[in-house]
C-alpha cells in the first residue's frame, strides 16, 4: 500500500472520516484502535500518526488512554479534539472542564508567528482568522512543557498546540469536517509539508496491488463468488476476472426478487465484458413456492437468505463433481463492514456496531477460504474501483438495495402479480428520479447530495436524492379511471437523502416531479390507482418499509 497513515480510533463519529480524508488527498490511512502499543505501531511502520477525537472526558474512569511511547517513536503526530487532549495529559499538560461547550462553527485567531516566534507549519499559508468546527466541553487549560499555543477561539484559549521540534500537533476543532473552512490545507500541510508524504496512492497502483495479492494468495486454485449485482460483490467479480480469470466463477441466483431488467442486465455484463465462468441460477419458481402465504417481513429475510446458500452450496457440489472442486469463496467484505463488527476498539473493548453482514452459514462438512479484497476500502473507493475496472454506471452507482429484494418492498404475501406491478411502478420512479437527479448533476457538477447542496449555493437549493423506490402495501382502495370504480394497489414512493443510511430526510422533491411520477404511474401500470408519498424521516421511520 505504500506510505502508511494510522488514525488511532478514541470512539470518534468521524474516525471513518478522518482515514478517508487522509485518502481522498492520495494518501492510504488505515484506522487501529486506541489500545494499539508503540510497539505495534512501530511494526506496522506508519510515517504519521493521527488521534482521532471521542465522545469521553480524558478524566472519566473508563477514558480511553494512550500508550506514551507512542510520542516517543519519532512519527509525526496530528491529534484532533479528545486527540489533541490525549495528548496534553499524557504529556504532562491539563485538561479543564470549561463554563460552556462549544459546538459547531467558531471564529479561530492564530496565535503563531508572533514575538518573533516562527509561524506553524501546520497552518502554513491559511488566513490568520478562519472559521473551525468546534465539539467540545473539556479543553486543554495548560500546555505540556515545550509546546506553544497556535490558536485560540472567543471560548477556547489553547484551540490547538504544537512541539515542532517533536514533530507533535494537535488541534480541539475537527479540520477533517467541511465545515473547517482550511481543514483540508491543514490535513496536506501535516502529511505534506511536516511528514514530507508524496500522493502516490493512485487507482491504477490500487487495482495493480490487489489483482497481485489475489493472484498470489488464489494460485492455481478456483474461486467462487456470490453474484448479487450490487456494487461490492460485482467489483469483486471484476477484479477476481482480472486476476484470474476461469478460476473464477460468478454464481448468480435469481430469486425472481430483483428490479425490472436486472437480471438480465448482471448476465449481460459478466458473460459479454468479463472472462469468467458465469452460472445463472433461475431459482424464480422455488422461492416462489417458499414465500406462498408468508407475511412476517423476517421470516421473509430467513427464508431467501437460507434459500440463496442451499442454492449457492449446489453449484459448488457440481463443480467439485465435475473435477473442478472450489478452495476459495470471495466476498464484498468493505472496509466499514470491518470496522463496525468489533474490528474496532475503544478502551480495549470491542464495540460492536452490528454483524458482520458477509458471515456465511457453511454446512456441515463445507469449508471455503475466504478472499475479501475489498476490506480496505470504503464504498465510494469501491465504486471508483468499478468505474476504473470498465464495470457499468447502471451498476457501479446502483442505489443501496436489501439483500432479500422486492420481497420486503411488498408489504404482505408475496405474489408474482404483486411483484409485478411493483417492477413496474418501481422502474417509473427510477426513470423519473434518474433524471431528476441528473439534471441537477449538470447544474451544480456534484453527485453527492450534501456536497451538491453547497457548491449550488445552500439550504435553499434543490439536492440530489440519495436513494428511491416504490413500495406496495398490503392494502387497496376506490379510485375512478374511464369513468368507472377501480379498486386498485397504492403505490407509495419513498425518496430520502442522505449520505450514510444511518439517518436520512424525506427528499423535498419539486410538484412537477412528484405529479410526473403519479401519472405515470396511475396510467401504465394496471392494477394501481393512486399514488401516496411518505414524508417521515429517520428517525423515527426507516428507510426501508419492512
Amino acid at each position: 500500500m505504500g506510505q502508511l497513515v494510522i488514525v488511532v480510533d478514541f470512539g470518534a463519529q468521524y474516525g471513518q472520516l478522518i482515514a478517508r480524508r487522509v485518502r481522498d488527498l492520495h494518501v492510504y490511512s488505515e484506522i487501529v484502535p486506541c489500545d494499539i502499543s508503540a510497539e505495534e505501531v512501530r511494526a506496522l511502520a506508519p510515517a504519521a500518526i493521527i488521534l482521532s477525537g471521542g465522545p469521553a472526558s480524558v478524566y472519566a474512569e473508563d477514558a480511553p488512554s494512550v500508550d506514551p511511547e507512542i510520542f516517543e517513536l519519532g512519527i509525526p503526530v496530528l491529534g484532533f479534539c479528545y486527540g489533541q487532549q490525549i495528548m496534553a495529559v499524557t504529556l504532562g499538560g491539563e485538561v479543564g472542564h470549561t463554563e460552556k461547550g462549544e459546538y459547531g462553527p467558531a471564529p479561530l485567531t492564530r496565535l503563531d508567528g508572533r514575538d518573533g516566534a516562527a509561524p506553524s507549519l501546520l497552518y502554513g499559508g491559511t488566513p490568520a482568522e478562519q472559521t473551525v468546527w468546534m465539539s467540545h466541553r473539556d479543553a486543554v487549560s495548560r500546555v505540556p512543557e515545550g509546546f506553544a499555543v497556535t490558536a485560540a477561539t472567543d471560548t477556547c484559549p489553547v484551540a490547538s498546540m504544537e512541539c515542532p521540534e517533536r514533530r507533535l500537533y494537535a488541534t480541539q476543532f475537527h479540520p477533517e469536517v467541511r465545515h473547517t473552512a482550511c481543514g483540508d490545507d491543514l490535513l496536506k500541510n501535516f502529511l505534506f509539508g511536516i511528514c514530507g508524504l508524496e500522493p502516490s496512492w493512485q487507482m491504477d497502483s490500487i487495482i495493480d496491488d490487489a489483482v497481485a495479492a489475489i493472484r498470489a494468495q488464489v494460485g492455481d486454485d478456483r474461486v467462487i463468488l456470490g453474484l448479487s449485482g450490487g456494487v461490492d460483490s460485482s467489483v469483486v467479480a471484476a477484479l477476481c476476472a482480472r486476476a484470474i480469470g476461469k478460476q473464477l466463477t460468478c454464481v448468480f441466483v435469481n430469486h425472481g426478487l430483483l428490479r425490472k431488467n436486472e437480471p438480465e442486465e448482471v448476465e449481460a455484463v459478466f458473460t459479454q465484458q468479463f472472462d469468467v465462468d458465469f452460472v445463472h441460477v433461475h431459482a424464480e419458481d422455488r422461492y416462489a413456492a417458499l414465500l406462498a402465504d408468508v407475511v412476517e417481513p423476517e421470516e421473509k429475510r430467513r427464508i431467501i437468505g437460507s434459500q440463496f446458500w442451499q442454492e449457492f452450496f449446489a453449484v459448488a457440489q457440481e463443480l467439485a463433481e465435475d473435477g473442478r472442486p472450489v478452495k476459495y469463496l470471495a466476498q464484498g467484505t468493505i472496509y466499514p463492514d470491518i470496522i463496525e463488527s468489533g474490528a474496532r476498539k475503544t478502551g480495549g473493548k470491542a464495540s460492536t456496531i452490528k454483524s458482520h453482514h458477509n458471515l456465511i452459514p457453511f454446512p456441515e462438512g463445507v469449508h471455503f477460504d475466504l478472499i475479501e479484497p475489498l476490506d480496505h476500502f470504503f464504498k465510494d473507493e469501491v465504486r471508483a474501483l468499478g468505474t476504473a475496472l470498465g464495470l457499468p454506471d447502471h451498476i457501479v452507482h446502483r442505489q443501496p438495495f436489501p439483500g432479500p429484494g422486492l420481497a420486503i418492498r411488498v408489504i404482505g404475501t408475496v405474489t408474482r402479480d404483486k411483484l409485478a406491478i411493483l417492477k413496474e411502478a418501481d422502474a417509473i420512479v427510477r426513470e423519473e428520479l434518474d433524471a431528476y437527479n441528473e439534471r441537477l448533476f449538470e447544474a451544480c457538477g456534484r453527485r453527492d447530495g450534501e456536497l451538491a447542496r453547497e457548491a449550488a449555493g445552500g439550504p435553499e437549493v434543490e439536492r440530489p436524492v440519495w436513494q428511491y423506490f416504490a413500495v406496495l402495501p398490503d392494502v387497496k382502495s376506490v379510485g375512478v379511471m374511464g369513468d368507472e370504480r377501480t379498486y386498485g394497489y397504492p403505490i407509495i414512493l419513498r425518496a430520502v437523502e442522505s449520505s450514510d443510511a444511518m439517518t436520512a430526510d424525506w427528499a423535498k422533491l419539486p410538484y412537477d416531479v412528484l405529479a410526473r411520477v403519479s401519472s405515470r404511474i396511475v396510467a401504465e401500470v394496471p392494477g394501481v390507482n393512486r399514488v401516496a408519498y411518505d414524508i417521515t424521516s429517520k428517525p423515527p421511520a426507516t428507510i426501508e418499509w419492512e
